[in-house]
């Protein structure tokens, strides 16, 4: 089984504790909604508990695996773009995972693009709110 079938396969049994063995510690998680990444297993798998429980009828449709270049350090990784479609905050979603993984099969930075502008920011609202009722983010101050 390939690194991303098993994320696929926990992902798809909602397994919390076979994502963290899947996460290297300084795994990078590149948001559609924040500049940023979120950085550490801790705080991935934080965010992932939050997606998990966000989005609705959330399945894998295709993947595509290769090489690809890492945005962390610019190197060359084994790489997998896993399509899938879901429900957020009643918007149908399009969206696609890039994972590249360590040498060991981990996945050491993900990356999320999804599509249309108005699921995006349907998303975004659920995973803040999500975010900030689990203590990984402070709430919004008011502006």
């Amino acid at each position: 089984m390939t690194p991303a079938d098993r994320f696929r396969a926990a992902v798809d049994r909602r397994d919390h504790a076979a994502l963290d063995d899947l996460f290297t510690d300084d795994i990078r998680f590149y948001s559609p909604v924040k500049f940023t990444p979120f950085e550490g297993k801790p705080m991935v798998l934080g965010l992932f508990g939050v997606l998990l429980r966000t989005f609705e009828d959330f399945r894998y449709i295709g993947d595509y695996t290769g090489t690809a270049q890492t945005s962390t350090d610019g190197s060359s990784a084994d790489s997998a773009v896993l399509l899938f479609r879901a429900k957020a905050g009643g918007k149908e979603i399009h969206g696609v995972d890039l994972l590249h993984f360590d040498d060991d099969g981990r996945i050491k930075e993900f990356t999320v693009m999804v599509r249309p502008q108005s699921a995006v920011h349907a998303l975004s609202e659920a995973v803040l709110a999500g975010l900030v009722e689990d203590g990984l983010v402070p709430a919004p101050s008011a502006q």
